[in-house]
């Protein structure tokens, strides 16, 4: 096991002994708030603090009582990881907005020595939270005078400490670039609208759905580009006038070429420049009077809030939780009201009021018609996923396109992953609105060699974003062996750039294809690789287009097994992970479905560490636990294999539990894309074409009349770094690479293991020294921002 640094700072020196946290959730309801009242609860009994429910948000502050303010035990947050909506109940409540309500609030907390609240909600139960702050100890002093609490008292209690958490599926909140329970309602979403498109197209319908979004379209936007809508309504963006007409000839020539549907959506709170709602059954009378076609509405209403959560908000409200509870710790009497905010991949804390304004002032320049300035106070990652969907979307005339003269293949190398086909999407859209002929080839580098490319066009890509696998095919063959036969191909097809979508064998191909271009002038063209693969295991990028998907496949399934030993005896399930030597799949799978522990190759085990994990989950056994889930990645080691760890704890757990296997196999590369890689695959794949055009203008010879890049910065990868996207010379990587066992050397989901422990009652070290720390809230983030792990 590797030493910790010196320089790290360790979160045992932090400690919660002596202090009460409460957690409430208030206002709507959004999935993924269980996953973050359980962290709360968790990390605060592991740092020695006494943790609080208040059951039905403000209501049950303003109550008080038993039953309203009770302390949260271990046990009492089992099995809610899960579970969508919340357990402790919310509400919206009148009588926290008068100060009486507070100040009976302010009574009922330090009846239990509550002086650090942990609140989940939106912008208006954050804002409460900071002005009961802001009044405690006016609150105080006048429980003083009226003899409700002591002098003593209200000097120990004196300062109320708040952390809030975003919960809210409309991602409406600014400074965070996505809140609890968004991606949980895209993937309700994204259900519906794959279902309805088969019925869609069955009768050649047109359907108009209506999602929610009263003041925030990020659920219409972020949906219509996961689906390639026809059409999309918003209320940041309102259409210009006459927008009627262009829809309906977007429709009309849509179907002229073919397509046997039509696909609208339209936030709830979508309205015209002049403030005039434009409701789902307007659009569908204007549908049926001008062109006739059979038209349906579908409003999804409360389906969205509801169901399980997705594994993305499971990680990202435990990684919240646990981030709120450590500045909670960290507070001091000036400290302000902070949020617990997600940047890329980075946990960020901001002070609650300067997000609350900037939430504000969206609403505020929408109110003044300032509509292009709502779309940026929204963010770069809103920003960007509007101008994506119109390029994507909305195709120019023939005679308003550029003329490039330039051909770009496309082909997708190693095995499939969900989310090949929007990028490749993508590309294709990007690079026929830039003027370039997109070619694709079938089956990778093997099609590339045989001769297996073909012109593809605009409405050949058609509803590819929804569909699963890799509809040009792909194979793991390495170009060396066959770099005579691929440069002869480059050359007859007049090949000018490379975009290649694929895993650890992309990779490897750009370092050899790069390395031929001392012996081949047909490679020395601008070379891009877009990471795609289940394993996450690319050098380079943070994640990878399928990864999430995987993820959500694994958590599902270990819910469903989880359930399976419901109302039976003790049980514990084994389960192994695709991944080859990465561990990313088992260790972030088990932080989203609450394993007990995950054995992966980055983090070495032996007999002892196993022996221990067996007498651990004895131990819990003994308690109400009744379930125990262990992950175990396929390459973890080879003589403790998945047979061996079900036999061990079958044997070491004789008279405790019992055990089961199962080997999740190629279900996690199977499925529609979730909407994370839809929208990643798309706006990557979108950026890597960019790049392309930009090359392919810097490298052209003029006087050769032909493309000549043979520099390290014209073979990269574009990857996610913390919290940008980045464009890397793969030479550069070749130091980051482990290529024995196909890995980088460094990453950064490492840094997760100690979460699943803690939240599964292990004591363990966790590493605080890039943890949150206190941010301004900023208009404009670094300029690669908008692709992060957010949509």
């Amino acid at each position: 096991m590797a030493q910790p640094d010196s320089k790290k700072v360790f979160f045992e020196n932090l400690t919660g002994a002596g202090k009460a946290i409460a957690v409430l959730t208030s206002g709507g309801d959004a999935q993924g708030m269980n996953a973050a009242v359980r962290a709360v609860v968790r990390m605060g009994i592991y740092v020695g603090a006494k943790v609080y429910f208040i059951r039905e948000g403000y209501q049950g502050m303003v109550d008080g009582g038993e039953d309203n303010i009770k302390e949260a035990t271990w046990e009492s947050v089992s099995s809610m990881l899960q579970v969508g909506g919340t357990v402790i109940g919310s509400a919206r409540c009148k009588e926290f907005r008068s100060h009486e309500g507070r100040l009976r609030a302010a009574h009922h907390l330090v009846e239990k020595g509550i002086t650090n609240l942990c609140v989940i909600g939106g912008d208006g139960s954050l804002t409460g939270a900071n002005l009961f702050r802001e009044e405690w100890s006016g609150l105080l002093a006048e429980l003083v005078e009226q003899g409700l609490i002591s002098q003593d008292s209200s000097q120990k209690h004196s300062a109320l400490h708040i952390v809030g958490m975003v919960g809210s599926i409309d991602n409406d909140f600014c400074g965070t670039d996505m809140t609890i329970g968004t991606d949980s309602a895209l993937h309700r979403i994204i259900e519906v609208v794959d279902a309805i498109m088969t019925t869609a197209q069955s009768h050649q319908r047109t359907f108009v759905l209506e999602v929610m979004g009263r003041h925030c379209g990020y659920l219409a936007l972020v949906s219509a580009l996961a689906c390639g809508a026809d059409w999309v309504l918003i209320p940041e963006m309102p259409p210009e006038d006459g927008w009627e007409d262009k829809m309906c000839q977007k429709l009309s020539a849509t179907r002229s070429r073919g397509t046997r549907l039509n696909i609208i959506i339209v936030a709830e709170g979508a309205i015209d420049r002049h403030g005039k709602p434009i409701t789902s059954s307007i659009v569908k009378d204007l549908v049926v009077k001008c062109l006739g076609f059979d038209t349906r509405v579908t409003i999804l209403g409360h389906v969205q809030r509801g169901g399980t959560p997705s594994a993305f908000d499971r990680i990202l409200a435990s990684r919240m939780g646990v981030e709120a509870v450590m500045a909670l710790l960290e507070t001091t009497a000036n400290t302000p009201a902070c949020v617990v905010s997600l940047c890329g991949n980075q946990s960020v804390r901001l002070p609650l009021m300067e997000c609350v304004q900037m939430t504000q002032e969206v609403q505020k320049a929408m109110d003044e018609k300032k509509f292009e300035e709502a779309v940026k106070l929204r963010g770069r990652s809103f920003e960007n996923n509007l101008r994506t969907y119109k390029l994507l979307a909305h195709r120019k005339p023939e005679s308003e396109l550029p003329v490039s003269n330039f051909n770009v293949a496309i082909l997708n190398v190693g095995a499939p992953a969900a989310g090949m086909n929007a990028a490749v999407r993508s590309a294709v859209r990007v690079g026929i609105s830039e003027g370039h002929k997109m070619f694709a080839v079938s089956d990778g580098f093997e099609g590339l060699y045989k001769g297996q490319i073909k012109e593809i066009k605009w409405a050949d890509v058609g509803g590819w974003t929804g569909q699963g696998g890799s509809l040009l095919g792909t194979k793991r063959t390495l170009p060396a062996k066959h770099v005579d036969k691929i440069a002869e191909q480059m050359r007859l097809h007049n090949i000018n750039a490379l975009l290649v979508i694929g895993g650890f064998e992309a990779y490897l191909s750009l370092l050899e294809l790069q390395e031929a271009r001392g012996t081949h002038e047909e490679f020395c063209v601008p070379m891009i690789m877009v990471p795609a693969t289940v394993s996450n295991n690319v050098p380079g990028s943070d994640l990878s287009v399928g990864a999430d998907t995987a993820l959500n496949a694994i958590t599902s399934t270990c819910d469903r097994i989880k359930q399976s030993a419901s109302g039976t005896k003790r049980r514990v399930f084994i389960i192994e992970t695709m991944g080859g030597y990465c561990g990313y799949l088992a260790s972030v799978g088990g932080l989203a479905a609450g394993a007990d522990a995950a054995y992966i190759y980055e983090e070495p085990f032996d007999i002892r560490d196993l022996q221990s994990n067996v007498e651990h989950l004895t131990e819990k056994m003994k308690t109400s636990i009744q379930r125990g889930l262990v992950l175990r990645n396929e390459n973890s080691n080879e003589n403790y294999t998945t047979d061996f760890i079900y036999q061990l704890y079958s044997e070491e757990g004789r008279g405790v539990f019992d055990c089961r296997k199962n080997v999740l196999g190629h279900m996690q590369q199977g499925g529609a894309p979730s909407p994370f890689d839809r929208n990643f695959g798309t706006k990557i794949s979108a950026k890597a074409m960019q790049w392309i055009t930009k090359k392919l203008t810097e490298t052209f010879r003029q006087d050769e009349g032909r493309v000549f890049a043979n520099t390290e910065d014209s073979c990269c990868l574009l990857g996610m770094r913390r919290r940008n996207l980045v464009f890397q010379p793969v030479v550069q990587l070749k130091d980051d690479t482990d290529f024995v066992h196909r890995i980088p050397k460094e990453q950064w989901w490492l840094k997760l293991r100690p979460l699943m422990k803690i939240l599964a009652k292990y004591r363990t070290s966790y590493d605080v020294s890039d943890s949150g720390q206190l941010e301004h809230v900023v208009r404009n983030r670094p300029k690669e921002s908008d692709a992060s792990v957010a949509m």
